[in-house]
């Protein structure tokens, strides 16, 4: 086959997480598994050659026109999730948003098959969109080939340490400052509890954003909590081998979410064996199997409980890493490409 895929995310804001991280696994994983088909990646859809049986926009965003408005070729797209649709009250779209989202709806219908994250946001897809289930297909993401359980010699513990200030045990967090990701109560749970919290992500340091955005409400009240704690630890992005390395020395992973899409930080911290504790909010259930503690997305004594107990805990723990590193073997790029393939196979034979 023939397969064109847009890589126009990795030279925007895309690129460090989220997106970026998707479509350079998958872009990697569909060469290195499936050499024998052919790849153009472009950024521009006028250079898109003539003779592509398919072509992948690896990324939607309902209020900002991420699909071309012709369409030349079988087109699939992948689309993350919907939470800002789910919980329009926290991520109102404006009018220009509003506009945007009637244009990306009838771009979206005029797709021939749609690739999402989840069963749970394959649901969302059909429900508030109104596609046919048999447009859908789910595939799962998977962490990175670099996060595993490593050997204390491997880590450079004491530099990292010395490096961000950080305490011996601590709660860890990686990922954005938005509403759905609980962040408020996650702080005030630990703070509670005393239990030192680090915080990994981009959107936690910034300063140059817009305070007025309703989107950068929980952003304004994080960093209000965070610069009155000196419990809390804001690294900001951090590069990929010391991610890794927080993975391996954090006593827990806490990712209590009111909705994801799919929860990529639970996956990346069972495969580096730290214990995660997560909600039954969104598509996690799907994501965490078995293999985490859940916890009352809505309630901070029970995110607060949770974590003091897997921190004073030692036989839960280790039943915890266990069934999380069994848990992350169930994900992997390979898995995620083959089926990407698949998908492209029978959009096209089904329009031959």
């Amino acid at each position: 086959m023939n397969i064109a895929i847009d890589i126009s995310p990795l030279s925007s804001g895309h690129k460090v997480r989220g997106v970026g991280f998707y479509l350079l696994h998958l872009k990697d994983a569909l060469q290195k598994y499936f050499p024998q088909h052919s790849y153009t990646f472009f950024t521009d859809p006028k250079s898109i050659p003539q003779n592509v049986n398919v072509v992948h926009y690896p990324y939607f965003d309902p209020y900002f026109q991420t699909l071309p408005l012709l369409k030349h070729h079988l087109t699939v797209v992948t689309v993350h999730d919907l939470t800002p649709l789910v919980f329009q009250k926290h991520f109102p779209a404006g009018i220009k948003g509003k506009l945007i989202w009637q244009l990306q709806k009838h771009l979206l219908k005029n797709v021939d098959g749609i690739l999402t994250d989840s069963v749970c946001s394959k649901k969302d897809i059909h429900k508030l969109i109104g596609i046919s289930n048999e447009k859908i297909s789910v595939v799962y993401l998977a962490a990175g080939e670099t996060f595993q359980k490593l050997s204390e010699k491997a880590i450079n513990k004491q530099a990292l340490f010395n490096k961000y200030g950080l305490p011996e045990y601590f709660a860890l967090y990686v990922g954005d400052v938005t509403w759905n990701k609980n962040l408020p109560r996650l702080m005030r749970a630990c703070i509670t509890q005393h239990v030192p919290l680090v915080m990994v992500g981009k959107a936690l340091v910034e300063k140059d954003y817009d305070t007025a955005n309703p989107w950068n409400v929980d952003r304004n009240i994080v960093i209000e909590i965070a610069e009155k704690n000196s419990n809390i630890y804001r690294l900001g992005f951090v590069e990929n081998d010391e991610l890794v390395q927080l993975y391996n020395c954090a006593t827990v992973f806490a990712m209590p979410s009111l909705y994801e899409g799919f929860g990529l930080g639970v996956i990346e911290a069972m495969s580096c064996g730290c214990p995660v504790i997560t909600s039954k909010e969104g598509s996690l259930p799907e994501v965490a199997g078995d293999a985490a503690e859940f916890v009352d997305a809505y309630n901070e004594a029970s995110i607060g409980e949770a974590i003091v107990e897997l921190f004073t805990d030692g036989r839960k723990r280790k039943e915890m890493v266990e069934k999380g590193l069994i848990q992350a073997k169930t994900f992997s790029w390979k898995k995620a490409a083959e089926q990407t393939l698949s998908f492209y196979q029978r959009i096209y034979e089904t329009s031959h």
